[in-house]
């Protein structure tokens, strides 16, 4: 259903829109009779990009999803992270309350709105992976997967259908989001190459580093070129309903008042076990693997009396034959730094891309978590002992990398391309 309003409030300023190229490379624009659907999440991010495409183009529309049911659990919010990567603030962060506040958006920007629901999507493809994965000792990023299978997945499907139904396959649309990304064309190849955002403290080109390259021709990331003090500026000048919502953190399907395991616990049946040092001594008990990730605070009291225990004792790993939690001192370098990580289910983000290519190219680097420094790939190549997986050699160690996490390989800022680590 879509709703319609007749005027804008606002003051015209075509000029919004910047964009921040390489050699070689040009920003594709839309032509003045394209449609624009601009993917909406009632975070600043999501309506500043509505409000620069909708002062420039007059096909303007936007899209809200429901990706998760508000009865599936008393304290949950809307689903996975919004499109413009901004997270659900609290329990009150409902599907109803996001989609009101687009609606006013859309309202002060004369725009018509529409809202849809991939709750299904979101479930089969996304929600059910991560239990299953978490159950097997693994830590799974979800925002990967909802990127990939719902936000330019189910979304993508949805918009083709649509146009196919309307008779209008000759009508060239596009689709707008928030993320602090860049997509570019490569002028000599005609590629659509993805980028780190120009503002690298937002950028979230790790999250979206397995969006499919079929639909890179199809997307507008603007915001990828601004910096957040540039958006909230933006949104402050021009009244903008959002301009002053703040940044939310935690997953939105997670109250802020819930332990994250303990939600867990609701889906995932008790798997108990020892929690270990790297001797073997045990000291204590945890309620499954998921409980922990690799890194984090070990959550047992150690004998500080003793200088052998004295000190930060964190999660250094997982036994899943034994189902054991493995911990270590956090000084212990030797338990938590590696450098060498070995990747498997690579995804080559553009289909020119092959390993015997890339591992040539000057300027290689990785990051095994989003809004990770950098690390240089001093090699990459096929594993020596398991030829379905890539073994990355770093230039330094990288602490507490977690199995199940995606490992993101860059050239420069270039994203090419992204797999699960062992």
């Amino acid at each position: 259903m879509f709703l319609r309003v007749s005027r804008r409030l606002l003051s015209t300023d075509a000029k919004l829109l910047k964009f921040t190229t390489s050699r070689g490379y040009m920003q594709c624009q839309p032509g003045p009779d394209d449609d624009i659907i601009v993917s909406m999440s009632s975070g600043v991010d999501s309506s500043v990009a509505a409000l620069m495409y909708s002062q420039k183009y007059r096909n303007v529309r936007g899209i809200f999803m429901a990706n998760w049911s508000s009865s599936a659990d008393g304290n949950v919010g809307s689903g996975c992270n919004r499109d413009d990567g901004s997270k659900g603030q609290n329990s009150s962060c409902t599907i109803d309350k996001d989609w009101h506040e687009v609606q006013a958006t859309c309202n002060q920007l004369g725009i018509p709105c529409e809202r849809v629901s991939f709750e299904k999507e979101y479930w089969m493809d996304v929600f059910e992976p991560m239990l299953k994965m978490y159950e097997r000792g693994l830590t799974p990023n979800p925002d990967v997967g909802c990127n990939k299978y719902v936000k330019f997945g189910a979304m993508i499907a949805h918009l083709e259908k649509y146009y196919k139904s309307k008779i209008k396959n000759d009508k060239k649309w596009w689709l707008v989001t928030g993320h602090y990304c860049r997509v570019l064309k490569h002028i000599e190849t005609g590629e659509n190459h993805m980028f780190r955002a120009a503002y690298r403290p937002k950028d979230q080109s790790y999250y979206l580093s397995q969006v499919p390259e079929s639909v890179l021709d199809r997307i507008l990331l603007p915001i990828g070129h601004y910096t957040k003090p540039e958006v909230r500026k933006i949104a402050n000048d021009h009244g903008l309903v959002t301009s002053q919502k703040p940044d939310s953190q935690g997953l939105c399907f997670v109250s802020p008042q819930k332990k994250f395991s303990d939600f867990l616990d609701e889906y995932l049946e008790p798997n108990p076990g020892n929690i270990v040092d790297r001797e073997g001594h045990i000291w204590g008990m945890h309620k499954g693997l998921w409980h922990a990730t690799i890194g984090q605070r070990c959550g047992i009291s150690l004998p500080q009396g003793d200088p052998k225990y004295k000190g930060i004792w964190l999660v250094c790993g997982k036994n899943i034959s034994k189902n054991e939690l493995i911990i270590a001192k956090k000084s212990d370098k030797h338990a938590f730094e590696r450098t060498e990580v070995k990747v498997r289910d690579w995804n080559w983000i553009n289909k020119g891309l092959n390993i015997e290519k890339v591992s040539r190219m000057p300027d290689l680097n990785c990051q095994t978590r989003s809004l990770q420094t950098d690390y240089k790939v001093a090699f990459l190549g096929l594993d020596g002992k398991d030829n379905n997986a890539l073994l990355f050699k770093l230039d330094k160690p990288v602490f507490g990398v977690a199995p199940g996490q995606n490992m993101v390989l860059y050239q420069g800022n270039r994203v090419l391309g992204c797999g699960t680590i062992c």
